[in-house]
């Protein structure tokens, strides 16, 4: 069975760095980008079966990100975070197609579900 590969997105380093780790210990393929635009040129590069997105970032926040990716992969499942949530961010997010939306400091289990 394929390994699925995973890309996470977060400009928290130390936070990504360790959910990167700690997904590859469960046998996961993870790749990580610390910005949004890293992040687009990285899904145009390779084929991941799921991302994984800060929803508050400098730059391109996590729900504008998804926005640009859903236009051009409808398909790609998305999981947004966030340490900062709304019921509206997460309203919007499901709206544009996020498959779920999770609160940090993340269940690494319910994240792997």
């Amino acid at each position: 069975m394929e390994q699925l590969r995973l890309l996470i997105v977060d400009d928290e380093e130390d936070f990504l760095s360790a959910l990167a780790q700690r997904l590859e210990f469960r046998g996961f393929r993870v790749e990580a980008a610390s910005s949004g635009s890293d992040a687009l040129a990285r899904v145009g590069e390779k084929g991941f079966h799921v991302l994984v997105l800060d929803v508050k970032m400098p730059g391109i926040d996590g729900l504008d990100l998804m926005a640009q990716i859903k236009a051009k992969h409808p398909c790609l499942p998305v999981i947004l975070l966030t340490g900062h949530g709304s019921v509206a961010d997460a309203e919007r997010g499901m709206q544009q197609g996020a498959f779920d939306y999770l609160m940090k400091p993340i269940d690494i289990d319910e994240l792997i579900e």
